[in-house]
């Protein structure tokens, strides 16, 4: 009687259980997996290659998000470092969120040590054409920018000893006929307040740019400039956001500053590559393995990198090594072996020139 007593109990105790169950059934499966993907870039000529993104908004001037989002989102795309510039000086948010210049980095910096992600304190001087819009990086004061006399903010940038990039210089609400340098951009040059270029910016290319810095010795930079989700902006199942690759000693704010200020960069958006040549010869070099498989001029070619690269030659002869994989490449007998990797670009009109068998 007793074990019947029991027996009863125990699917009694047991269908309570299934029925609180019943209420509640958690169904992960159906949940995105918090994943990190990895961007593979070779590290080149004794450095580390460090995948940054120095030009993105929140909350806090005209973005969409708040300030941790943007950690997360480098996370999962794989990037080393980010910046959050936000305006200074247009912030359409002010009257529904509170804060100042410094509160979107305050906000996300112990996230992005919690993932790993190195946060550079930034913000974005926002002023009329001339002398137009710049990223101010290695800040300590935002606040200290935030002055009505354009040139008392780049002072005060300068002070702090802020990497200064030109955003978008060919962006047509501020430059709608052409993509001109002018007189006060070589005036920040020559003091010491403008050291780099944005030659991409968001999905467009300014080719002139890019010569610009060949020729004042400043650095290229690519950025995303996003304001929204990135995902609703690019296609990351087929690319990735535009970026500056930095060479650094190691990944530490230090020696990323230490490499901007050095102008060891390369600009990276789409498939293409733009930067100093020796850079771009490192590049390409270390991230291509070749083998002769036959003496028909038939090669085994495996690229470890996750930038295809785009060959040809003045005889007609093209071929593509397609990111992160292995290609069987037939080179015709009478062909010499001088190629352009067309989408490594080292002037606005010159790709880089390499010999095959590399």
């Amino acid at each position: 009687m007793k074990t019947k007593i029991s027996l009863f109990a125990m699917a009694l105790c047991t269908f309570s259980l299934l029925a609180q169950n019943m209420n509640n059934v958690q169904m992960p499966e159906i949940t995105r997996i918090n994943s990190r993907k990895f961007i593979n870039v070779p590290n080149i000529m004794g450095y580390k290659t460090l995948k940054c993104d120095f030009h993105m908004h929140t909350v806090f001037s005209d973005g969409q998000v708040w300030p941790t989002i943007r950690v997360d989102e480098a996370w999962q795309e794989g990037l080393d470092v980010i910046a959050i510039t936000d305006h200074i000086e247009n912030n359409p948010s002010k009257k529904f969120v509170s804060g100042d210049d410094n509160s979107s980095y305050e906000i996300a910096k112990p996230y992005a040590e919690k993932k790993g992600i190195l946060l550079i304190k930034g913000a974005e001087i926002t002023r009329a054409m001339t002398p137009g819009h710049f990223n101010a990086l290695f800040l300590t004061n935002t606040n200290e920018l935030d002055t009505p006399n354009y040139m008392n903010a780049f002072e005060a940038a300068k002070k702090q000893g802020a990497f200064i990039i030109w955003n978008h210089p060919g962006w047509k609400a501020q430059q709608p006929d052409t993509c001109k340098w002018w007189d006060i951009h070589t005036e920040l040059l020559n003091k010491g307040m403008l050291h780099a270029v944005e030659v991409f910016n968001e999905q467009e290319y300014y080719p002139i740019a890019f010569d610009w810095c060949n020729e004042k010795g400043i650095a290229y930079t690519a950025a995303s400039d996003i304001h929204g989700l990135v995902e609703n902006l690019y296609d990351l199942s087929k690319n990735h956001r535009p970026m500056t690759l930095v060479l650094a000693t190691e990944n530490s704010e230090s020696a990323l500053k230490e490499a901007l200020f050095a102008g060891r960069t390369i600009a990276w958006f789409g498939h293409f590559l733009a930067g100093k040549e020796d850079y771009l010869r490192e590049f390409f070099k270390a991230s291509i393995k070749i083998s002769q498989i036959s003496d028909k001029k038939v090669y085994r070619v495996v690229n470890v990198s996750d930038v295809p690269f785009i060959l040809k030659s003045t005889d007609g002869t093209q071929f593509t090594i397609a990111a992160f994989s292995e290609s069987t490449i037939e080179i015709p007998v009478s062909n010499k072996g001088d190629f352009e990797v067309v989408n490594l670009i080292i002037r606005s009109n010159k790709n880089l020139s390499v010999k095959f068998p590399f």
